[in-house]
């Protein structure tokens, strides 16, 4: 799962995570090919290309989920964004933080209502907003 690199991520900044989702999923693409997954999902294959070069930052968590379900050690795309929405949402439970303070520490510039609405789905949410809400909530949890 894309949360899950948090676990084995030696760096829990923003960057660090962003570097850590961007390998998962380059080594998800190495394994099935760009022909694969251009078939399997409904990125194009200049997206595809760009996510196996490194650049995904302003990958959705959608498109990064398609991709990650072609593992077959994950479940399908929608289960890993529920999942990866609810792990956000239980580690702020845990590490007792709201959505305002969790903007308050952002660099990519999301209000507190911003944050919200990413982590409950109703807008979508990039790899680079993703890793730096992430990164707000671990940093706080290894506190």
């Amino acid at each position: 799962m894309l949360h899950t690199v948090a676990d084995d991520a030696a760096d829990l900044s923003a960057a660090g995570l962003q570097a850590a989702y961007e390998t998962r999923l380059q080594e998800i693409l190495d394994t099935v090919g760009i022909e694969t997954a251009d078939a399997e999902t409904d990125l194009d294959r200049d997206t595809l290309a760009g996510v196996a070069d490194g650049e995904a930052a302003e990958l959705t968590l959608t498109e990064a989920a398609a991709i990650a379900a072609l593992d077959d050690e994950f479940p399908d795309a929608e289960a890993i964004v529920l999942e990866t929405r609810d792990h956000l949402l239980m580690g702020m439970t845990t590490a007792v933080l709201d959505v305002d303070a969790i903007a308050a520490n952002l660099d990519v510039g999301l209000t507190g209502q911003e944050v919200q609405q990413a982590i409950e789905g109703r807008v979508e949410m990039t790899l680079a907003e993703l890793a730096a809400i992430q990164s707000v909530i671990e940093q706080r949890l290894e506190e």
